[in-house]
């Protein structure tokens, strides 16, 4: 069987729920609801930890932020990873990657922190170094680069660039293109749609958390959609590549995200938060072994990506891999770290959400103690507006979840914890003001 070409389609906060395959009324993903149609969706798709760089770790490794030490932002990734360019490089594959990295320390990112990829046209911090309309990333040997036109439009065109290039060698590729969009602009704390789309979602449905809790969707909603539209349209243009040059039976694409965004509701900025509009995201696959219009309910994780990936190749799994490949998958609960806000876990099932969190452990990695936050019967209430921690009607299926949690953090961290019950939590009032007050602090440093 001729190995297939690989293609990690990656966008940067987006919300699941902006996909029209999974509920949302706006019509936003035509293309991505097509590939949903023809090839497999995983409907409750949730990430290792709600922030950048500890996510797209994982997504390169296949590990969970803790073992691969990139827990926060602003922890490089080590320059001996093993990659997906690694891991795809020594398997024969042509290797390439675009976009936004943020896993390096500076920009341009030097040639021993780019993850061992062939071919590189990125930056570190993409935000940082270009506009909506004005697009500069860097390649291998560090000289910038111009790419005209509106920021997902010319990645995407980079991207078509590469695939029609890669093709013509007798070997496969695989590529990884990394959008910034629908990211917010850091310096004006806004999400700059395309002129088209600029005022097309402006009082558009919300989703209940977001049109109930105070927070910025009534702001900045309607330019995050517009961003997702045109997302969506630079996704059916390298599909559109793809039919072209008659790859699209040879080829396995992949769609996600890093993280959510709950808009300013949860705490003092977008995500970083064990609730499902920060740590659910789109999870579409497409391609050999993967088609079918199926629909997976049970909860996997990001971390699957990786061995998703290597095994549709064919490349063996190695043993530092924390998922399996998503085709495999079959827990019942999955696993959550939250980091910079809090030292956190949670643990999400198909019906419920259980969170705790070390409210002193400080800027640190994990901890060994817990106390529960949160219980969320997500049946009942799947925007999380209804906190069950303190309900005595629920204290059987908290033990149940705390058994949980405890077993995928031994397992997965190598570490025993214990967790504190919620009514064992005798000063709540410096619990609540020790969490504020870790939020004002991280907040100069959030990205």
């Amino acid at each position: 069987m001729t190995r297939p070409n690989v293609i990690v389609f990656f966008t940067d906060q987006q919300r699941w729920d902006t996909v029209g395959a999974a509920g949302s009324p706006l019509g936003l993903t035509p293309n991505l609801d097509l590939m949903a149609r023809r090839g497999t969706m995983f409907e409750t798709a949730c990430t290792t930890n709600p922030v950048c760089a500890p996510a797209r770790a994982a997504l390169q490794t296949g590990m969970y932020p803790t073992n691969t030490g990139v827990y926060r932002n602003n922890v490089p990734l080590p320059t001996d990873a093993p990659t997906l360019g690694r891991l795809f490089g020594a398997a024969g594959y042509q290797t390439a990657y675009i976009g936004k990295w943020h896993l390096g320390t500076q920009d341009p990112v030097p040639a021993a922190e780019q993850g061992g990829y062939d071919f590189w046209l990125g930056a570190n911090i993409l935000e940082f170094t270009s506009d909506a309309y004005r697009t500069i990333v860097y390649d291998g040997d560090g000289e910038p680069v111009f790419l005209p036109g509106y920021r997902p439009d010319a990645l995407t065109d980079a991207a078509i660039r590469y695939v029609t290039r890669a093709s013509e060698d007798d070997r496969p590729f695989m590529l990884f293109i990394s959008l910034i969009e629908p990211h917010h602009q850091n310096e004006h704390d806004d999400y700059p749609a395309p002129e088209v789309y600029r005022d097309t979602y402006t009082g558009a449905w919300l989703p209940p958390d977001l049109a109930t809790l105070p927070g910025t969707a009534h702001r900045h909603a309607a330019g995050y959609y517009g961003q997702i539209k045109r997302v969506d349209e630079c996704l059916g243009r390298l599909r559109d590549a793809l039919v072209s040059l008659d790859l699209t039976d040879d080829t396995l694409l992949l769609y996600t995200s890093d993280h959510g965004s709950h808009f300013k509701t949860r705490n003092s900025e977008y995500k970083r938060s064990p609730h499902d509009g920060s740590i659910r995201v789109p999870l579409v696959v497409e391609g050999p072994g993967y088609r079918g219009g199926s629909r997976v309910s049970s909860p996997v994780s990001t971390v699957d990506v990786v061995p998703t990936l290597l095994n549709a190749a064919g490349i063996e799994l190695p043993d530092h891999l924390d998922g399996v490949p998503l085709r495999e998958a079959k827990a019942d609960a999955v696993l959550i770290q939250i980091s910079e806000t809090e030292v956190g876990r949670a643990v999400r099932t198909e019906r419920w959400k259980y969170h705790v969190l070390a409210p002193d452990a400080g800027d640190e990695p994990a901890a060994d103690h817990y106390t529960e936050r949160a219980l969320y019967d997500l049946d009942a209430d799947p925007y999380e507006l209804d906190n069950l921690i303190d309900s005595a009607g629920h204290r059987e299926v908290v033990d149940q979840l705390r058994e949980v949690l405890i077993r995928e953090v031994e397992r997965i961290e190598r570490r025993t914890v214990t967790v504190a019950s919620y009514p064992d939590v005798r000063d709540r009032g410096r619990f609540a003001e020790t969490t504020v007050r870790r939020l004002k602090l991280d907040g100069r440093r959030l990205e």
